[in-house]
């Protein structure tokens, strides 16, 4: 299914755009951002043949995986500036990934730039994908992986209904290290229960 919107209160997920690089090395181009994540910091050739992957991935049938960029709705975060070449919608915040398994599976993955932490951009973003992924896709399973020390990421997951199945050894090799991932699930009858 192509192409893919959801809007919610404060954030509207969609399809990422070649005018996205720039706004976009604001999350995949940061060290501090990155450090938490499953890849190293790219650099903007990185990032431009990554974005350019990305879009044309998304045409295919079928789809692999929903790759959404969040971007905040225009009048919110007004301390925010207005980014060159910032799409309808509002500036590019972040990313919002459910990558399909086998067996009505899927990963769930997100990450925000540094400047939008803390404000429930996550919450709001991952709470959306999540609706679409059992209610539109029709998946019984999605988990998700975070660092053992990334406490906002697991406080994330634990608020919106993940539980924690246990600890993945040396899961990811990033930042010149191996590094074990937590990792946590959710079905389709939890979430339609906690949501109700």
């Amino acid at each position: 299914m192509y192409p893919v919107t959801i809007a919610g209160p404060r954030v509207i997920l969609r399809e990422f755009e070649p005018d996205d690089l720039d706004p976009s090395m604001a999350v995949v181009g940061d060290d501090a951002v990155t450090r938490t994540l499953s890849f190293d910091s790219r650099t903007r050739d990185e990032q431009a043949a990554r974005l350019a992957d990305d879009i044309a991935r998304a045409r295919s049938e079928p789809r692999s995986d929903y790759y959404l960029a969040i971007v905040a709705r225009e009048g919110d975060a007004p301390e925010a500036p207005a980014e060159a070449g910032t799409p309808a919608g509002g500036p590019l915040i972040g990313f919002v990934r459910l990558g399909l398994l086998a067996h009505r599976a899927g990963e769930l993955g997100y990450a925000l730039r540094r400047d939008r932490w803390g404000q429930g951009y996550a919450h709001e973003a991952a709470r959306l994908m999540l609706d679409f992924t059992f209610t539109t896709v029709g998946l019984h399973r999605v988990q998700a992986a975070c660092g053992p020390d990334n406490e906002r990421s697991r406080a994330l997951l634990e608020r919106i209904g993940f539980r924690c199945e246990g600890r993945i050894r040396d899961h990811v090799f990033t930042n010149g290290a191996w590094r074990d991932s937590l990792l946590y699930s959710l079905l389709e009858h939890e979430w339609r229960g906690w949501k109700a």
